[in-house]
């Protein structure tokens, strides 16, 4: 199954009772995380976090189900219609 470029929106409403467990899946799926931005949103009482991923339709299923579980937690995801080639890294140039 090919991996493909996607985001998680994660909301969480009770940050003190679930950070633990949040963290906990997302460690548990840390290779599958390009990116994470958390921001606190104390106008509504809540946190976001947003991750970027590069994963399949199978392993984001598996993320976003245990993020899913977890009381007080409101999870969406997309992945790209297509996965675009990898770029192999730049190879620095020789030392003269």
């Amino acid at each position: 199954m090919e991996k493909r470029l996607g985001f998680v929106g994660i909301i969480v409403e009770n940050r003190q009772r679930v950070a633990a467990e949040v963290n906990r899946v997302l460690s548990d799926h840390g290779d599958l995380i390009v990116a994470r931005l958390g921001l606190p949103y104390p106008r509504r009482g809540l946190h976001i976090i947003t991750l970027v991923v590069d994963a399949t339709t199978d392993e984001l299923g598996q993320l976003t189900g245990r993020l899913g579980r977890v009381e007080g937690v409101t999870v969406r995801s997309a992945l790209a219609k297509t996965s675009p080639p990898e770029v192999p890294p730049a190879t620095p140039p020789p030392s003269p």
